[in-house]
């Protein structure tokens, strides 16, 4: 997802843990609204969910909706150390923007018949969802052993994602409010929606195979003691293993 998230969850040396815990709430916060605005696919669920909102007041709504399911799970599965393989999180994730993009261009109807499913409790179970996924992320990250320190920790990076979806919905509102009313916006919108289905999908696969390289990383490398015989045979001069100069 973020990449300055990344080179921080992974590899972290106990002097950079305890500079991170040092460094203050604040550095939380950026990490929160940096997270936030490169998690590319809870920007395109967004993007999704405001995409046919004409209203301030609808977009209010299922932002608000949406808020509040992320930080649930954000904050009580973060603080209770509830977590799951991270990339089936955002595959899962993935579908839904999926979802989002499928429901816009009217596939219940199309396809199932029916109506589409309640979109404040669609919005609602997808904001739990995503936060779970924010929970995950997080979790890699060093909180502390103090269960105070650890609450304003994750209460402080909770608060940087807000500050990062509101920057995000800002442009994204903006830009869509000034092409809604160009004749463009309808003949292209079931394109846009149609976007969000491929880039879900690409998304999706994308987690599956970072999952299938979690699971089973030896099926995608060679085995250590292998790698090292090939690096011998490269530069046979300088081989360490004397027992393969003969069959």
């Amino acid at each position: 997802m973020a990449v300055p998230f990344m080179a921080f969850a992974h590899g972290i040396s106990e002097a950079d843990r305890q500079s991170m815990l040092d460094g203050g709430y604040l550095r939380y916060i950026g990490l929160g609204a940096s997270h936030m605005l490169t998690g590319y696919d809870h920007l395109l669920f967004l993007f999704g969910v405001v995409f046919f909102l004409t209203s301030f007041k609808d977009v209010a709504k299922f932002v608000t909706v949406f808020t509040l399911g992320h930080c649930i799970t954000l904050i009580f599965a973060t603080y209770f150390k509830i977590t799951w393989n991270y990339y089936l999180v955002d595959a899962i994730i993935a579908i839904s923007v999926i979802y989002k993009g499928f429901d816009n261009n009217g596939g219940f109807q199309r396809v199932f018949d029916m109506k589409s499913p309640n979109l404040l409790a669609a919005v609602f179970g997808f904001g739990l969802l995503h936060g779970f996924g924010l929970s995950t992320r997080l979790q890699q990250l060093p909180l502390g052993d103090d269960s105070t320190g650890m609450l304003l920790r994750i209460l402080s990076f909770n608060i940087g994602v807000e500050i990062g979806q509101i920057a995000a919905l800002t442009v994204m509102v903006g830009l869509l409010a000034f092409w809604r009313h160009r004749p463009s916006f309808k003949r292209f919108s079931l394109v846009a929606n149609l976007g969000l289905i491929y880039a879900g999908v690409y998304l999706l696969f994308m987690q599956l195979h970072g999952y299938q390289h979690d699971a089973h990383p030896d099926s995608f490398r060679f085995p250590a003691q292998e790698h090292k015989h090939i690096h011998e045979d490269m530069d046979i001069d300088k081989t360490l293993d004397s027992s393969r100069n003969s069959l």
